[in-house]
């Protein structure tokens, strides 16, 4: 997993609330146009994600931890980590991206920067 990170001058719940209201993954994820969950945000539970073009994938959160992180696949290929921790600046988020995907690190690059600023409005 190639793993980047960004110092939030925010609290980790704030950061949290964004990484898993779906109505705010089209505001910071730049491969999201819109997002359906079945359900709880839990390990386990399936949805749809409608990247920019094209029709809605399935998902399923393969990994849950409240407050802290949580992963996914997209069309059953693992996708995204999501990591919160609190640190001396607020939170440290951390996403990361498989191995095999590292033309993906610029949109997770970007991703955190825009979770920042909407962490800070």
């Amino acid at each position: 997993m190639l793993t980047l990170h960004r110092e939030i001058p925010a609290h980790p719940d704030q950061v949290w609330h964004l990484l898993t209201d779906l109505a705010a993954w089209p505001l910071w994820g730049p491969t999201v146009r819109r997002a359906e969950i079945d359900g709880e945000f839990v390990a386990g539970a399936t949805g749809r994600v409608w990247p920019p073009l094209g029709p809605p994938l399935p998902f399923e959160l393969t990994t849950v931890v409240p407050g802290r992180r949580w992963s996914w696949k997209v069309a059953g290929v693992p996708a995204t980590s999501h990591a919160v921790e609190a640190s001396g600046a607020g939170t440290r988020l951390s996403m990361g991206t498989p191995v095999w995907a590292p033309a993906y690190a610029p949109v997770v690059a970007l991703a955190l920067r825009r979770i920042d600023r909407l962490a800070r409005a």
